[in-house]
């Protein structure tokens, strides 16, 4: 149907002259996006700003439908929303993506409205927002998902089962980690629900597209009611999706139902989803406003028409902010001139925007500013002492006890003392900024007073008002602080360099008992640089094949050589031998452990393949390779390119990699366990949680602590945990090997209480491989190493 054939002339035949003259003056004069359609979809009106918009004149989209300018699955979407209107009469609220007139990607909302002529005649009336800056304005501010504020997680797109979740997610549903990764998304909607979820699943396109909410039930059975953002990610090969949640339980969700028949003059004004208005320019006299303002004002319209009133407050809705467009116009005879205004309400969306700028900067647990929030006024702070030659102290904080109080609690107990601790904190600190910026840790800046004396105050201070006992869930808990400060200009003119000396200073504190404040001193910062030149140097030996590995032999009891521990080893070129127990901190302190560790594996490995007899390696891996990187796709790729047999390599660990993360850990090791090597818990016996750890994963060797060894004649006690080790790991069929064996004495007593396996200086040093060539069936080298050989 062309524009002669059906226009809005032909619409206005209902009306007088004037009446169809104010028809093209408002629809042309409204800023936004304004459009009518027939029951069969065509376009038979369109207002100026609605061509603009899709970059066609009106003549070329009058009669034409959406299949004419957009792709077919995107039309078919447009087709059946347009018939879900006129069908239900029902307001309908779609944000779309669309491609525009240019090739760019566009994000406008559409709201559309049924209207009804006097002669039955249907149309669907909408009006278009442009909100493609907002949107991409959001995509700039995406979070890394284990960081981010806001509740995300993972779901496969063929089964819907939960992938991954975010700790957000975790805390705001109430759900354990494990409870989400048993779960599909569809476990968390009521039943009504599913079923619309599933189609817009099904599209395989993001539910977002459809702007509407759902609801979800969180761990407590409560319903909340939320928006989710979501993309589509290829998860370990498989197709998922990646969302966001934000809830929006406490915002208005429903709208009024606006089924009213009126001319098509009134069905125009009245459905804008926004607030419309219009002034006789002169005298400022309202001479329209629509339904939605008289809604969004809480002020019949009665009231206002002919008012002069330019500050109108809503009456049951507060104070609002809109966003207000303002058009001049003049009537058709040029007579009478009107200010025609467009009002939108973005108090939620500038509300929810203020909420993510806060949860950006602040911590969830205590709401104290973060780390970010602290550099952030750390080199405001600076900025303004040097301008007035002032000076300022940081203070670097840690709570003494925490992680004991983690470990017998559990984390829910360790997170509201950490709540308590915070609260008395900022309590103490009052006026000075504090922010947490760790597990236990806590940063503040002391900006007023003379120093170092007010610095010394609130340090007695902090210390003083943890003293006391803290109640927590019943349990009657203490912990300490343990401080270290640095000054500026001082110790530092720059925000890295105060930090790192008011951390060494902290550092100083613990090595001195804990429980005390250190002031930072000049022989600090020589050790840290001292650290740091390690750092590099052992950069620069990783980079140039300066490191080399020791093997140290294992045997059973009876003498046979069942495998070897590789130990890594560097000579510095001008400090000679460095123990691996003063290169190996630095390395994990600084994240150098990843890239060195992985060239310990891949060496080990090259190395192990050669050998003819086909004995175990043992590497170690060290808790920060669990954090960081892949490793089980590591380890197989290793294996590949080694060649070597997975049931050869035994990893071993100690309970430290378990203490971060347990759920996480215990995952990875599991996902090791599979590709057929061996997992071996290194030093037993020294850390807390032992028995806990053995029972929640079947590790394959128990290694026992050579402290223990060392005091077999010298401690019953000694003698009685060994013994009752290889108790224990008989019943969980797992091997023992005892480690630090050096007398024959000891020898004799493992080997009556039934361990399976020795390692230490009595059974070999750890030398090159070349020294124990006949072991391992190769040629020995020409000039083999000297070393000791075992003998009873």
């Amino acid at each position: 149907m062309s524009r002669s054939e059906f226009s809005v002339d032909q619409l206005a035949k209902s009306f007088s002259r004037d009446d169809a003259d104010a028809v093209r003056l408002v629809l042309d004069a409204v800023p936004h996006p304004i459009f009518a359609k027939d029951s069969q979809s065509r376009f038979v009106v369109l207002n100026r700003s609605m061509c603009e918009f899709m970059g066609h004149s009106c003549e070329e989209l009058a009669g034409k439908t959406d299949y004419d300018f957009v792709p077919k699955e995107q039309a078919d979407v447009f087709r059946g929303i347009d018939r879900l209107v006129l069908d239900t009469g029902e307001i309908n609220e779609n944000e779309e993506i669309i491609q525009g007139p240019h090739g760019e990607i566009r994000t406008p909302v559409t709201r559309k409205a049924r209207a009804l002529l006097p002669t039955g005649a249907r149309f669907v009336v909408g009006s278009i927002t442009d909100i493609t800056k907002l949107k991409q304005h959001e995509a700039s501010l995406q979070l890394l998902f284990e960081e981010n504020p806001l509740p995300m997680w993972v779901f496969d797109l063929g089964s819907l089962r939960f992938l991954d979740v975010n700790q957000a997610a975790i805390e705001h549903y109430g759900y354990t980690r494990e409870q989400f990764l048993s779960k599909s998304i569809l476990d968390i909607r009521p039943r009504e629900d599913i079923e619309a979820f599933r189609r817009i699943v099904g599209t395989g396109q993001g539910s977002y597209q459809t702007g509407r909410s759902w609801r979800h039930i969180k761990a407590d059975g409560s319903l909340i009611d939320i928006l989710a953002y979501s993309k589509p990610i290829d998860y370990d090969g498989r197709a998922a999706f990646m969302v966001a949640i934000m809830d929006v339980t406490e915002r208005k969700r429903a709208e009024d139902d606006l089924r009213r028949t009126r001319e098509f003059l009134d069905t125009v004004i009245e459905n804008i989803p926004v607030m419309l208005f219009a002034k006789e320019a002169g005298q400022h006299r309202y001479v329209l406003m629509n339904r939605a303002g008289e809604e969004l004002l809480g002020i019949p319209r009665a009231e206002l028409i002919g008012a002069t009133e330019e500050k109108i407050p809503t009456r049951h809705k507060g104070v609002r902010d809109l966003v207000t467009r303002r058009l001049a116009v003049e009537s058709h005879d040029g007579k009478s001139k009107y200010v025609l205004a467009v009002a939108e309400d973005i108090t939620e969306r500038k509300r929810d925007a203020a909420q993510i700028a806060h949860m950006a900067t602040h911590d969830v647990l205590t709401d104290l500013p973060n780390r970010a929030a602290l550099v952030e006024r750390l080199k405001f702070t600076l900025e303004r002492a040097t301008s007035g030659r002032e000076s300022f102290a940081v203070m670097r904080i840690d709570i003494d006890g925490f992680k004991e109080v983690n470990d017998v609690y559990g984390p829910g107990v360790a997170d509201a003392l950490l709540g308590q601790v915070a609260k008395r904190l900022a309590a103490a600190t009052g006026k000075h900024f504090l922010a947490r910026t760790g597990g236990s840790g806590f940063t503040t800046i002391v900006s007023e007073g003379q120093h170092p004396a007010a610095a010394v105050d609130l340090a007695d201070r902090l210390l003083a008002t943890i003293a006391d006992v803290f109640d927590v869930e019943g349990h009657p808990l203490r912990v300490g602080l343990t401080i270290g400060v640095a000054f500026f200009p001082d110790d530092a003119t720059d925000v890295t360099a105060l930090l790192s000396n008011a951390q060494a200073a902290l550092d100083r504190a613990k090595a001195d008992g804990r429980g005390v404040f250190r002031i930072f001193e000049a022989d600090m910062d020589r050790k840290l640089r001292e650290r740091r030149a390690l750092e590099q140097d052992l950069r620069s030996a990783l980079a140039g094949g300066q490191l080399f590995l020791h093997y140290q032999p294992q045997a059973s009891v009876s003498g046979e050589i069942v495998g070897f521990e590789a130990l890594i080893r560097w000579t510095h070129k001008q400090r000679g031998t460095i123990p691996p127990a003063e290169f190996i901190p630095v390395a994990e302190e600084s994240g150098l452990i990843v890239p060195v560790g992985e060239w310990v594996l891949r060496e080990a490995c090259r190395e192990a393949a050669s050998w003819v007899k086909p004995i175990q390696v043992g590497v170690n891996l060290s808790p920060v390779q669990f954090r960081q990187g892949n490793l089980p796709d590591l380890v197989h790729s290793v294996l590949l390119e080694t060649g070597l047999d997975p049931k050869r390599l035994e990893l071993e660990v100690t309970e430290s990699v378990l203490f971060d993360d347990f759920s996480r850990a215990s995952s990875i090791l599991r996902r090791l366990k599979s590709l057929g090597v061996k997992i071996a818990l290194d030093d037993f016996g020294t850390g807390y949680s032992s028995l806990s750890y053995l029972q929640s994963f079947p590790f394959d060797k128990i290694k026992i602590d050579k402290s223990f060894v060392w005091m077999i004649q010298k401690n019953p006690q000694s003698a009685a945990i060994i013994r009752a080790i290889v108790g224990l790991g008989r019943g969980l069929s797992m091997h023992i090997i005892a480690e630090g064996v050096e007398t024959i004495d000891q020898l004799d007593f493992l080997s009556e209480e039934g361990c399976d396996a020795l390692q230490g200086y009595l059974i070999g040093r750890p030398y090159p491989i070349e020294a124990y060539a006949n072991e391992v069936g190769r040629p020995a080298a020409i000039a083999s190493v000297a070393r000791p050989r075992r003998g009873r």
